[in-house]
């Protein structure tokens, strides 16, 4: 029985789903919009990049950052230039590759595998996702808040059990 890796499954997939709708309810004119010095673009690569390099294995050898990085990119400490900019396009093609590697480390993950520890990591498998559910919906947060500022709109959010909405993404509540 899997029972913990079977309900991982089923909130990593709503989480997915949720983080695509989401990334779908910036409106075009919030995308470059400074929140506190920082793009909206970089608060959603920030999370996305998070969730490549933490549920997984952050100590991962073989570790490849995506094409679109650039030292400090991920970073929100660090105010990027008025000109640097990363595209829906870009963004939606990084979240495309996230959520495949996601889906397929999920897919083959079972109960006893949770308690081990990946390759030159000190936390557990386990760990790393508790971990990166809690740093990933706190960014989600962070970006619905600023949608529902400027927007007055809520995306829509899934709750434990019910049921994806009809019309597809992007999904708001009415």
């Amino acid at each position: 029985m899997n029972q913990l890796s079977d309900d991982i499954r089923y909130l990593t997939r709503r989480a997915l789903w949720e983080t695509d709708n989401l990334i779908a309810c910036v409106p075009d004119g919030l995308w470059n919009k400074r929140y506190d010095g920082i793009p909206m673009w970089k608060y959603v690569y920030h999370t996305l990049f998070s969730m490549d390099r933490w549920f997984i294995n952050p100590k991962d050898p073989g570790y490849v950052p995506p094409e679109i990085n650039t030292p400090d990119r991920y970073d929100l400490n660090v105010e990027p230039p008025e000109d640097e900019i990363l595209t829906r396009r870009q963004i939606d093609g990084y979240f495309a590759a996230v959520k495949a590697k996601i889906e397929g480390y999920i897919d083959g993950l079972t109960d006893d595998m949770l308690s081990e520890f990946p390759e030159n990591c000190d936390m557990s498998r386990m760990l790393l996702i508790l971990g990166q559910f809690r740093h990933w919906h706190r960014h989600m947060g962070i970006i619905y808040g600023f949608i529902v500022e400027d927007t007055g709109k809520w995306p829509y959010v899934l709750n434990m059990h019910g049921r994806y909405p009809g019309g597809g993404i992007p999904a708001w509540y009415e």
